[in-house]
């Protein structure tokens, strides 16, 4: 196609990577008119369950995209932590920190969905809106001009787009190609083997762990997960260990560390190995190239962060490619990308490895319900006295004048929360919401970016309109 710039791409994004984080950024630019096309080195969605844990505000993030009814109808709640000691139960531990419901929070709890279903509802909820993706689509080498950037593939023909995602995992062929560095550390030298399966004699009520016996022996936890008939073995390892992800493999391990037979594992879906480490990507950004989820950060899955800060990359850089490609936004929006990114994903690692240490309890952070983005040059609070909400917070939920606020934050548009304060006239693409009293956000003008966050704040209109023609709105 030929852009209205006068030169021809073949799309205007590339995104390198058909996980979760690349079918969540293709979702978002396909309701954003933007066109993209995913490709996936493998011939399928990767099979195994990973990551499984949503929490709550990548739970608010599904909801805005569309598939908030298909993941809950997919998965289910964690359930309770069974110690084994002898082949006997021996007491109950709570995985979580409980968290109350309330009207600015819907979402408290982690949701457990096996990732490959995970990416089967994002899948699907694409191809609903017209999207595709290309698999068998393996990424070997990338060049870029001052107008867009050309990826080469081991077969087929390569392509050339605006710009290019690289979502395509801790080892990806996009970053090393464009020589971007990881910094990080080991978290535990100790290899971990995680594997689904079928198992008989089990229960499916509780998350069972049995702790290790010795000091030559690593913990056993078996979790039914939720929406399967599947249980997620997971086993440590001493350090200078092999270990063996065949079947055979998995029964010994399993049978060596509780007191189920070998031949109570009666079938294997999916298995591997990993050493837990922690990383961030030197820079998240390289011209045109864009890297998002384990290509620019990767995590213990401890405390289940990675997938949903993964996920969160690909929500804040939608809007803003689709500002700057379909509203005429100036393409310096897109440097507030690692702007804001880089530093959440360094904090994220931060609580991954101290969750995995046993150093922080999976509770309020985990959730991630509190993260924002005060500090981002994105952000204006105008306001002398700001209230309970200021500006870079996330925009709770709760109701004006009828209205449930995230009913009228769903989809790609920005929406201005009036409280108490009568609103100016804004831009038809920017949905208005106003009332008298909304306890959770005080009093004032909210105008809330189309990723959730409050952008701009003020106790009058004052600013408002320059704010909003940055992104192209006016």
């Amino acid at each position: 196609m030929r852009t209205d710039l006068g030169f021809d791409v073949d799309t205007d994004v590339l995104i390198v990577g058909a996980g979760p984080t690349g079918l969540a950024l293709g979702i978002d630019l396909a309701r954003r008119g933007v066109d993209a096309l995913v490709v996936e080195r493998d011939g399928g969605l990767f099979p195994g369950s990973r990551g499984k844990g949503i929490q709550p505000r990548t739970m608010e993030v599904f909801d805005d995209l569309g598939v908030l009814d298909a993941i809950r109808a997919a998965g289910g709640s964690y359930p309770v932590g069974m110690i084994w000691q002898d082949g006997k139960r021996v007491g109950e531990h709570q995985m979580f920190d409980p968290a109350e419901v309330t009207e600015d929070s819907p979402y408290t709890e982690p949701w457990m969905v096996p990732q490959w279903r995970t990416q089967e509802v994002l899948f699907a909820r694409l191809e609903e809106l017209g999207g595709k993706v290309a698999f068998g689509r393996e990424a070997v080498g990338i060049t870029q001009d001052e107008h867009a950037v050309t990826v080469r593939f081991a077969a087929g023909d390569s392509v050339r787009a605006r710009h290019v995602v690289a979502a395509d995992g801790g080892r990806s062929a996009v970053r090393r190609s464009l020589g971007i560095g990881m910094t990080g550390e080991t978290v535990d030298p100790n290899p971990v083997l995680v594997a689904d399966v079928r198992i008989s004699g089990l229960d499916r009520d509780n998350w069972h762990v049995f702790p290790p016996r010795g000091a030559d022996e690593g913990f056993l936890a078996i979790c039914p997960l939720a929406g399967t008939e599947d249980f997620q073995v997971v086993a440590q390892f001493a350090e200078a260990a092999s270990v063996d992800v065949s079947l055979e493999g998995v029964r010994k391990v399993v049978a060596a560390r509780s007191h189920l037979a070998p031949e109570d594992v009666t079938e294997m879906r999916w298995a591997s190995d990993f050493r837990p480490r922690a990383a961030l990507a030197d820079r998240f950004r390289d011209g045109r190239v864009f890297l998002a989820g384990d290509a620019a950060h990767v995590h213990s899955p401890a405390g289940g962060q990675g997938l949903n800060t993964s996920v969160q990359d690909a929500y804040n850089l939608g809007w803003k490619l689709g500002a700057v490609l379909r509203d005429g936004a100036d393409a310096a929006l897109l440097g507030t990308y690692e702007e804001e990114r880089r530093a959440i994903a360094a904090d994220m690692l931060g609580l991954s490895t101290g969750v995995h240490r046993g150093e922080v309890r999976r509770g309020e952070a985990t959730r991630q319900l509190g993260l924002g983005y005060r500090e981002s040059t994105l952000t204006e609070e105008t306001r002398a006295t700001p209230g309970p909400v200021r500006a870079g917070d996330r925009a709770p939920d709760g109701t004006l004048g009828g209205v449930r606020l995230f009913d009228a934050f769903r989809g790609p548009h920005w929406t201005l929360v009036a409280v108490g304060v009568e609103p100016p006239e804004v831009p038809g693409a920017v949905r208005v919401v106003r009332g008298r009293a909304q306890e959770s956000y005080g009093s004032g003008l909210f105008l809330v970016r189309p990723d959730g966050y409050v952008g701009w704040a003020g106790d009058q209109a004052a600013g408002l309109a320059d704010y909003l023609g940055r992104f192209g709105l006016r």
